[in-house]
């Protein structure tokens, strides 16, 4: 068995373990990690407890130090320049005439490196942008093409029920959803119906799935 805690490093992210080692961490609380990415701040999502060996990946990477004032402080510089990076590649984007959407950008914590996301309909040849990104911020630049889910995750906004989207509030990980799941709930097969912002199915259909397929044989019996 092996003591981990759960780190999150952006909202309703998806939750990676780490050693807790002698710190005296809780769940809400803001710590400094080492990550493949590099020194990452991220929040404890989920409180110190015991896991086998085959739910964790080996070796856990030891929180470094619980976060302070000044961390906070810096991580918020962070996003106002990753801010302002969106902008200046925007534009090269369309100095490129490249065919892909920027969604968002983040510095690491200690900003050794800076990520841009973006869709695409295809593979994207993006290696002159990254030449003239790198020049223009001084540091590791990396471009990360993500699906319109994960895009509808980092952008957020109200779903056909009315309340923020789950993905962008408190889904950690996505969960295949299929059509079949809307047959077994009598739901309308209308795609308006049933797609969220992202224009896949709704993740909330998976939510009762696996409770219809027993009611409607206890129905018919």
């Amino acid at each position: 068995m092996y003591t981990v805690v759960g780190v999150r490093f952006r909202p309703a992210g998806k939750l990676y373990y780490f050693d807790p080692g002698s710190e005296p961490v809780d769940q809400g609380d803001w710590v400094i990690v080492e990550t493949a990415r590099g020194v990452e701040y991220g929040e404890v999502g989920l409180a110190p407890r015991e896991v086998t060996e085959d739910e964790v990946v080996l070796p856990l990477k030891p929180i470094i130090r619980l976060a302070t004032e000044e961390d906070e402080r810096q991580m918020e510089g962070n996003r106002r320049a990753a801010k302002e990076a969106l902008g200046v590649c925007a534009d090269l984007i369309r100095r490129h005439s490249l065919p892909m959407k920027l969604v968002d950008a983040e510095y690491t914590f200690d900003r050794n490196k800076l990520i841009f996301y973006f869709t695409a309909e295809g593979r994207v040849d993006f290696r002159e942008l990254v030449k003239d990104l790198a020049a223009a911020f001084r540091t590791r630049i990396e471009l990360r093409q993500i699906g319109v889910r994960d895009e509808a995750k980092m952008v957020g906004g109200i779903g056909p029920c009315g309340r923020v989207t789950c993905c962008s509030s408190w889904l950690g990980e996505f969960v295949p959803v299929s059509i079949r799941m809307a047959k077994d709930q009598q739901l309308s097969l209308n795609p308006s119906k049933i797609s969220g912002l992202c224009g896949r199915l709704m993740c909330c259909l998976k939510y009762e799935a696996d409770s219809y397929p027993g009611a409607g044989r206890t129905t018919s019996a």
